[in-house]
């Protein structure tokens, strides 16, 4: 009996021993910068049925982990040669930044390996050739981000293809336009599997003869714009004077017209006044000669004549007491003294 209990005992230390010692091993862990597809280390046999993220999993003895990158994958490209739509080359230097989709990790695995770097990083810079045939030289100094724009958009199709993320239209970015649903997406519609998030154009290296040419170029069409604005500016002078004579002359008319018209004005003004003051004299004489009851011509004569020598300013009268008479003295100006 006591030897029975002891091969218990010992096969239970046994047990527990090699559970101690084996099940840890059954753990092996993928970091937080990796996805990882289960791999035997017998066979070499790799399990693409699940994606393992972050984490210690426990997946058996003879089991580990073969691992792809799942952060960003930073790519610097240096002196890309690019054509432009003039047919001159332009050599530029560019940065992007993609991510592998999870989704797909098993499309990339199947179709590139581990070698899919190089691969992708070949066809973006296939892009990129694509992308500026549609922009002049002088385009890469005056619209950057136009071209820019462009070059991100034709990487981010070729690597990223035209699919929509899965559930894009339930996430706060939403479905990007024209993207295809996923759901209907093929293999060939998914691009090389992978997400560029971000692009930036460097250095654009425009070569000596072309950057010459286009200064000429500038500078005659500065010579041109130069040369319009100054016979604008002629032109607008000479316009200019021909509206000041015209406006001086309009004025000058009006000046002439508004003289004539004043001076009628006053003419007939000192004409009726006459005629008034005339009218005025010719009844006062007739009521005086009916109040003083004067009839003969000789009277009125004499009074018209007295009247006519008190108009004259150096003509002073006095009368004569012996003799009756009245004397005139001072210049008459032609009129006869009594």
């Amino acid at each position: 009996m006591e030897t029975w209990i002891k091969a218990v005992l010992f096969l239970s230390g046994v047990t527990i021993f090699l559970i101690v010692i084996l099940v840890p091993l059954g753990f092996h862990g993928v970091e937080y910068y990796e996805y990882g597809f289960v791999k035997s280390t017998t066979t070499r046999k790799v399990d693409t049925s699940k994606v393992y993220g972050m984490g210690h999993h426990s997946i058996g003895i003879t089991k580990g982990f073969k691992t792809f990158q799942a952060d960003a994958h930073l790519i610097a490209l240096k002196r890309v040669e690019v054509f432009t739509s003039n047919r001159l080359a332009v050599n530029i230097d560019c940065s992007f930044q993609y991510f592998l989709r999870r989704d797909d990790l098993k499309l990339l695995h199947d179709t590139y390996d581990l070698q899919y770097e190089e691969i992708l990083q070949n066809n973006a810079i296939d892009a990129l050739k694509g992308a500026t045939k549609d922009f002049a030289t002088e385009d890469f100094g005056r619209n950057r981000s136009d071209i820019e724009s462009a070059m991100f958009k034709a990487v981010r199709l070729r690597l990223g293809g035209m699919c929509c993320k899965r559930n894009c239209e339930d996430s706060s970015e939403g479905c990007e336009i024209g993207c295809l649903d996923y759901s209907q997406c093929t293999i060939e519609d998914k691009g090389l599997f992978a997400d560029v998030k971000y692009f930036q154009m460097g250095y654009v290296d425009i070569p000596e003869n072309v950057r010459e040419r286009n200064l000429k170029t500038l500078t005659q069409r500065e010579d041109g714009d130069r040369e319009v604005h100054l016979q604008t500016a002629q032109l607008a002078r000479v316009e200019t004077d021909r509206i000041v004579a015209e406006i001086e002359n309009q004025a000058e008319e009006i000046a002439q017209n508004a003289t004539a018209q004043s001076a009628l004005i006053l003419s007939r003004a000192e004409a009726d006044s006459r005629a008034i003051l005339e009218q005025s004299h010719n009844e006062g004489l007739s009521k005086l000669f009916n109040d003083l009851n004067m009839t003969s011509q000789d009277q009125k004569a004499s009074l018209n004549y007295i009247r006519t020598l008190r108009d004259h300013r150096n003509v002073y009268l006095g009368v004569n007491f012996d003799s009756l008479a009245i004397r005139v003295y001072g210049n008459t100006g032609g009129v006869p003294g009594g």
